[in-house]
């Protein structure tokens, strides 16, 4: 049994395995300013022959390039940074996914309609069922008279 375990070290592979490994399908949302049609085509283009891209939206009126593939976030934003544009990652969530929306530093008056800032003060812990429990009982919920 030594020699065959000695031998077989000897006959494994094991470079291969970590090359084939692929990276994990996501959704990478970049912030750009774009001004013109020009910006917008050089950003586009200069994600969309990455490999691993699968589709890339790029939307200047909020500012914002989808990347959808099988891709690095990172590698992305530097390929961006690359043409010369100021890039960051997409900092904003939906208005109705936080609890806290005019909590300070996540009200930002540059934010796209119904977007406000990700901080950690404007998402609620997710142990907090008192407020989710006040809510059944206030008179903004229609269904407040049929649970009493």
């Amino acid at each position: 049994m030594g020699a065959l375990d000695y031998l077989s070290n000897f006959c494994t592979v094991t470079s291969t395995s970590v090359r084939s490994r692929r990276k994990p399908m996501q959704t990478v949302e970049i912030k750009v300013k774009m001004d013109c049609d020009g910006c917008e085509r050089r950003v586009k283009n200069s994600v969309k022959h990455m490999k691993g891209v699968k589709t890339v939206e790029v939307n200047r009126k909020q500012s914002r390039v989808t990347v959808t593939g099988y891709v690095d976030p990172n590698h992305v934003l530097k390929r961006i940074k690359s043409t010369g544009k100021r890039a960051e990652f997409w900092p904003y969530i939906p208005y109705n996914l936080v609890s806290y929306p005019y909590v300070s530093q996540a009200y930002d008056k540059r934010a796209p309609a119904g977007y406000v800032k990700n901080v950690v003060q404007a998402v609620s812990a997710p142990n907090a069922t008192d407020e989710r429990i006040t809510h059944l009982f206030s008179d903004d919920n229609p269904n407040a008279c049929s649970i009493m």
